[in-house]
């Protein structure tokens, strides 16, 4: 089980929910599928999945910035292919179709795994929510993952029920205000606006802590 800066067990998390988020978006019926939305979410799946690469990307590149200033993204250029879409340095070759858009999530996922099992433990990746080390990295990474796949499969009409053990160990690491004791997923559903929660207003706005435990006051 993933500790606070355990990076490695962190990445076998997040090379796991990969490998099922890929296995499972796979199963997804005809192509066009791909077209329409993705659960709430203003996107198409097809880019909510480039998204998702793109954020698996994006924080790899953040962890492996050495070179100052380290308080900055790093300057990939990214567009949106429409209107309203996502603004992307990623982005799959339609021509290469489901099939390649998968392996373009797959090989960004590999790349974050790969860069946070490498990462010093001073190391530590420039975000809005502040500087994250290589267990908040790796988290943020499943944060993705977990939800945007959820997203995906509302859209795909596919079932995605991640690892409970899993969900709680994000909860733990980046959300440490969310309740307790209740069932991780919907927990996190509820805490990144995608759920409800008994007694508890649904969330417009949200937020994740990426301070490791050790280094709050």
């Amino acid at each position: 089980m993933p500790t606070s800066h355990n990076a490695s067990a962190w990445a076998d998390d997040l090379q796991d929910v990969v490998a099922q988020a890929v296995h499972t978006l796979a199963h997804a019926g005809e192509p066009a599928a791909w077209e329409g939305r993705a659960g709430s979410l203003e996107w198409t799946c097809w880019e909510t999945a480039e998204h998702l690469a793109d954020d698996l990307f994006a924080y790899a590149v953040q962890l492996g910035l050495t070179v100052p200033p380290l308080d900055v993204y790093v300057p990939f250029t990214g567009e949106s292919r429409r209107p309203g879409g996502p603004r992307n340095s990623v982005h799959a070759d339609r021509a290469a179709g489901v099939t390649g858009l998968l392996q373009v999530v797959q090989s960004s996922g590999a790349l974050l795994v790969a860069v946070v099992r490498t990462a010093p433990p001073q190391a530590r990746a420039h975000h809005i929510f502040g500087p994250a080390d290589a267990s908040a990295t790796a988290a943020m990474g499943l944060v993705e993952t977990l939800v945007h796949v959820h997203d995906l499969a509302q859209g795909l009409g596919l079932a995605w029920t991640p690892p409970a053990g899993v969900c709680a160990r994000v909860l733990d690491r980046l959300f440490p205000d969310a309740p307790v004791g209740g069932d991780p997923w919907a927990t996190l559903l509820w805490a990144t606006g995608r759920g409800d929660l008994p007694g508890r207003p649904r969330l417009t706005r949200w937020r994740w802590h990426n301070v490791p435990p050790s280094e709050t006051a």
